[in-house]
């Protein structure tokens, strides 16, 4: 595998809320949260709203809108969750954080996918980039498409044994 993976995808239903929320609130960026509030559900945020820190972990830029939306994780967290993809979905019902899709009745899921060995090869050879390098200018290559018809198309179900 030459190229590597990219590090999050989007489904289009969550695409689509995205846009409706972009404008409303302009541009947007999640911050997939540690685990505090409502989980670990990736937080939505206008654009700034959430200060990235150095350490933070920029895994991609999602090709929604006209500017993309940046999806950050954190140093320690993204450590954890290094060997595995992030599919951003959206499923009806309210969260619990301080995400801004909150009051549409519907909320931002993640769902991950574990990378293929081949995939983990190909990674390692393309570092995340961080916020102090954000800060500096550094962005990361564009991986094509970020927007995948439905979460299985990104993350199939096993197959179920028959009985």
């Amino acid at each position: 595998m030459d190229v590597a993976p990219a590090r999050a995808l989007i489904t289009r239903a969550a695409a689509d809320l995205l846009e409706k929320l972009q404008g409303r609130h302009g541009a947007l960026m999640f911050h997939q949260s540690g685990g505090c509030c409502d989980g670990s559900s990736p937080m939505c945020y206008p654009l700034g709203d959430f200060i990235v820190g150095d350490r933070d972990v920029l895994l991609a830029v999602l090709d929604v809108g006209d500017d993309g939306v940046p999806v950050w994780i954190s140093g320690p967290q993204f450590e954890a969750w290094k060997h595995t993809q992030l599919v951003i979905d959206v499923v009806p019902g309210r969260g619990g954080g301080f995400s801004i899709e909150a009051p549409e009745g519907m909320r931002f899921l993640s769902r991950g996918r574990a990378f293929t060995d081949a995939e983990n090869g190909a990674l390692a050879d393309d570092p995340p980039v961080t916020g102090a390098e954000y800060e500096k200018g550094v962005r990361p290559p564009s991986t094509g498409t970020h927007v995948v018809a439905e979460a299985v198309d990104a993350c199939p179900l096993p197959a179920t044994p028959s009985r």
